[in-house]
């Protein structure tokens, strides 16, 4: 259902997000030159309601067409849409922009039937004809209808909702929006509801009274805001504490509400703390009669107030501070009291999921493990809109290939809109059901947060590595055995330390790297990585199986690719479960993913895997990791 939602409000937001510029424009135009406006002037004034009625519905309706019947549906959705408008009085009547959201998309997908129809059907030397009148003719039809019914039905539905909305607001209970607007945006159905709901009430409001709260709802950069300086000065795991700092200017001045999600979706229970936010500042919104004239899109506080009256400019401040503030108080304690639990508990989860798959195929490191890098062309990075987190998520991965795969294309889309070509596609984890879908052909690493995630930095190694390999698929495999460019195995007998008596989980863990340091494969500042490792996600990996390494900082303290055991044949508790087997790794480059994979395929058979937990016969192992 979820899916279903999120699929339904992309298509929503798809037929507004294209035409963005020209709400803008018609907002700016509103702000600026109307009568209360900052440079009145009557005459650019008279531009903006024929911006309202004509222009922002046949764009949103060619738009709609366009994604269902192709070019032939843009041009079925701006002859339709034409009915609606005239059907309920042109500049005298509603705005049609929720009209257009729906006969745009049925115009396409009439047209799109009948091309169907006629495909392998079209009589030689008729084709120009048949195309030309067939579009000519439905096109009126709909129109026809949309005059006659769908124009008015739209206009009594927004009317019914408009008339919600002033009930909410003269009996105080608008504030309680935020209750589903809040989670909602989390499951990125943020720019459905701002753009498939308040906007077309917004409008009809603006249009009535100059401005509308309908604008501030969703847009108000305040309650994410609270959440992300509420990680900056209290997360206790050092990856969030550095990427929140970042966060904060990318959603408070560009506007991309969903890099704060993954800090939501990693603790949920801080979804509180912008829900309470967003209410209080939508109380002060409602008791002090601010709203925007136009859309605020991006949520960006720069356009979040250049969409505000003049004279509601110091009001509007302090609604968002409000929210920020209140948000910020509520999301702290709930922080330092949890971060670090309900996180790592899913992640593991999350982690060991991965790690069953790993062998089908079918999860992330399965995908980023069967990766030959020389192969890779094109690189997309893919979220719900395509236009937010995505975009920012491939221009800082872009700038970090820039140097060593300058030939590698970093783009972005939205999930549904994957290319064809594309061969890694990276998704948020929330996704990864859309993106498969998608772009079945391409390998799908699922992230958490754009900013900084494991996944990305094992496919930034792989990518760089494959700079210095040229075997490809033979230097992997000669890898999973071999140290690059040595004669030196990977494991012997003396990396291998059986029949351990049951000790604590960090000190389990740094047993494991003090063996890599007698190896010589590590420096000693590799044991701390390790541990530091533990922190920001669980290795532990189901089947009674740890695989403890350092961090991607920790690469220049490896000094050879490397693997060493401790069995320990009581179990050490790694969160909820007991892991027997604890495999130190530590690779050069990308190899530490080709030693996880052979680990994997040597204790695919239950009952190797079985017999390793117990065993003390060292040959025996060495046997099956060779």
């Amino acid at each position: 259902m979820k899916n279903k939602l999120q699929q339904f409000g992309k298509f929503l937001s798809s037929m507004v997000m294209p035409n963005i510029g020209a709400f803008i424009a018609w907002g700016l135009i509103t702000a600026l030159f109307i009568a209360d406006g900052w440079l009145p002037n009557e005459g650019l004034a008279s531009i903006q309601p024929y911006m309202l009625t004509y222009l922002l519905p046949v764009l949103v309706a060619s738009t709609g067409g366009a994604l269902v019947g192709g070019e032939r549906g843009r041009v079925m959705g701006a002859i339709a849409i034409m009915g609606c408008i005239a059907g309920v009085g042109g500049t005298e009547g509603q705005p049609m922009l929720m009209g257009a959201m729906v006969i745009g998309p049925f115009a396409g997908w009439v047209i799109k039937k009948f091309d169907e129809i006629m495909d392998g059907h079209m009589p030689t030397g008729f084709e120009m004809l048949i195309n030309n009148f067939s579009v000519g003719i439905f096109g009126m039809l709909i129109a026809i209808m949309g005059y006659f019914v769908i124009g008015p039905v739209m206009t009594g539905i927004l009317a019914v909702l408009s008339k919600g909305v002033e009930i909410l607001i003269n009996h105080g209970l608008l504030p309680l929006v935020s209750v589903f607007v809040e989670p909602a945006k989390v499951l990125f159905l943020n720019n459905a509801i701002n753009h498939g709901i308040f906007t077309p009430i917004g409008s009809a409001q603006a249009e009535a009274v100059g401005k509308s709260i309908m604008y501030m709802l969703e847009a108000n950069p305040g309650p994410g805001l609270g959440v992300l300086l509420a990680y900056c000065f209290f997360a206790k795991d050092k990856v969030t504490k550095q990427s929140a700092p970042g966060a904060v200017i990318i959603h408070f001045f560009g506007g991309i509400h969903e890099i704060y999600f993954p800090y939501i979706l990693m603790n949920p229970i801080v979804i509180l703390a912008p829900i309470v936010g967003n209410m209080c500042s939508i109380a002060f919104f409602t008791l002090t009669g601010c709203g925007l004239k136009a859309p605020s899109s991006p949520g960006s506080i720069i356009a979040f107030l250049s969409m505000a009256p003049k004279d509601k400019i110091p009001l509007t401040i302090i609604g968002v501070l409000i929210a920020t503030v209140v948000s910020f108080l509520i999301a702290s304690p709930i922080i330092k009291l949890t971060d670090g639990k309900k996180g790592s508990l899913s992640e593991a989860k999350d982690q060991m999921n991965q790690m069953k798959a790993a062998s089908k195929g079918q999860a992330a490191v399965s995908d980023s493990a069967a990766i030959v890098s020389s192969a890779v062309k094109k690189i997309i990075f893919a979220c719900d809109a395509g236009m937010g987190s995505s975009a920012m998520g491939a221009t800082k991965f872009r700038n970090r290939l820039k140097n060593i795969r300058p030939e590698i294309i970093v783009k972005n889309t939205s999930v549904d809109n994957i290319p064809a070509d594309c061969d890694v596609a990276v998704v948020q984890t929330t996704l990864a059901d859309r993106a498969r879908k998608s772009a079945p052909q391409a390998k799908l690493i699922t992230i958490g947060n754009f900013l900084a995630d494991p996944s990305l930095d094992a496919l930034y190694e792989q990518l760089a590595a494959g700079t210095e390999e040229s075997g490809e698929v033979a230097a992997v495999q000669e890898n999973a055995v071999q140290s690059k460019g040595s004669g030196n195995t990977v494991i012997d007998k003396n990396g291998i330390r059986l029949n351990q008596r049951p000790v604590s989980k960090e000190d389990a863990i740094r047993a494991a790297g003090e063996l890599l340091v007698k190896q010589g494969c590590v420096e000693r500042s590799y044991v701390d990585a390790m541990l530091e490792r533990e922190k920001l996600v669980t290795t532990y990996m189901g089947m009674g199986l740890a695989i403890p390494h350092g961090t991607s900082e920790a690469k220049d303290s490896v000094k050879k690719t490397g693997i060493v055991l401790v069995q320990y044949p009581d179990g050490v508790d790694f969160g909820d479960e007991k892991a027997q087997l604890v495999f130190g790794i530590a690779g050069i480059g990308d190899e530490h993913l080709d030693l996880l994979q052979k680990i994997c395929e040597a204790l695919e058979d239950e009952n190797v895997l079985e017999k390793m937990k117990t065993t003390d016969d060292v040959a025996w192992i060495l046997e099956q990791l060779k």
